[in-house]
């Protein structure tokens, strides 16, 4: 098992922040807007440099949207930045027509995703957001596993041409990646190589597949790791090849178990190659207030409930 340390810990939002303050010193095109949450998405540097790049849309998401779409229409490449329920759900037909159905090169960039949220709550804890944009047809869905990944997702999708759903975090998680890891958009990271399980996680699962490879080292399992930081467009190839070599997969998400990375997998290896797979998500029901350590471990996305299903998918090889 490859070693994985880390001396920091700092939340993925402000891996986004760090992303845009570069870009608006790189990329004079790019644009931010945002739904009156600057300081929850760690916007006050760009804005600082930037004072007329920006757009205070105010509690008005959909009307955000909007502005965005239009702004990418005339030739800027906009960001609009909100919570992630407030981005998926409450927005979904404004971006359904105005930024997918109209192709037009709209960053939707949202924080305090999943469970993570914690006391916030059940109300607040978007857990439908990946299966919704990922049937949005001509969207790119995104979501890095720490601070370092989510720098440089911010950064290479200010190049790419095309609607794109970049999905972040509120808590502190360790900062394991590379400082200048190069981000290719579809294409997936090789964690750890191994033999006899493939374990494909994405977000903040990643890091808890980690621990779960350690475990599981010590009990004479050799796991495959993938992080799927790019849910939509899947790399088929990647995990078609782990397949092949271990013959069952685990895959680890913070969402629903429906239309999630979960489900993405099941298609591809039902259409390709059949093995047996479980799932680790949060299983048709909402969250609810707590920390986000406790949230985690009550809906059992840690690396103790990733090492309890490599076993159990094992042993149905």
């Amino acid at each position: 098992m490859k070693k994985y340390t880390y001396t920091e810990k700092k939340d993925t939002r402000s891996g986004f922040g760090a992303g845009m303050a570069e870009l608006g010193k790189s990329h004079p095109n790019v644009v931010a807007l945002c739904a009156d949450l600057v300081a929850s998405l760690k916007l006050d540097a760009f804005i600082k440099d930037n004072p007329d790049r920006f757009v205070q849309c105010g509690i008005a998401e959909a009307n955000m949207i909007g502005v965005a779409a239009g702004m990418a229409i005339a030739g800027y490449v906009p960001y609009a930045t909100t919570f992630a329920n407030f981005g998926s759900g409450r927005v979904y037909d404004q971006i359904r027509q105005s930024v997918a159905y109209s192709g037009t090169n709209v960053k939707i960039a949202v924080s305090h995703a999943g469970l993570t949220l914690g006391e916030d709550g059940a109300t607040h804890q978007i857990l439908e957001d990946i299966a919704m944009m990922r049937a949005m047809p001509g969207m790119t869905v995104i979501n890095p596993c720490d601070y370092n990944q989510t720098k440089a997702a911010t950064k290479a999708i200010a190049d790419f041409d095309g609607p794109v759903y970049l999905r972040f975090g509120r808590p502190v998680v360790p900062v394991f990646t590379s400082e200048d890891q190069p981000f290719e958009i579809g294409k997936a990271w090789m964690v750890n190589e191994g033999k006899d399980v493939t374990i494909v996680a994405t977000g903040h699962l990643v890091w808890e597949a980690i621990l779960a490879g350690e475990l599981l080292e010590q009990a004479g399992i050799d796991a495959e790791i993938i992080n799927i930081h790019t849910i939509k467009p899947l790399d088929d190839t990647a995990i078609l090849a782990s397949v092949a070599k271990t013959g069952c997969v685990v895959t680890a998400e913070e969402h629903q178990l429906n239309g999630g990375l979960g489900d993405a997998v099941c298609q591809l290896l039902s259409r390709n190659k059949p093995v047996p797979v479980e799932l680790i998500g949060v299983n048709n029901s909402f969250g609810e207030s707590g920390t986000p350590a406790q949230l985690m471990e009550k809906y059992g996305l840690n690396a103790a409930s990733i090492v309890a299903a490599v076993k159990k998918v094992m042993a149905r090889k």
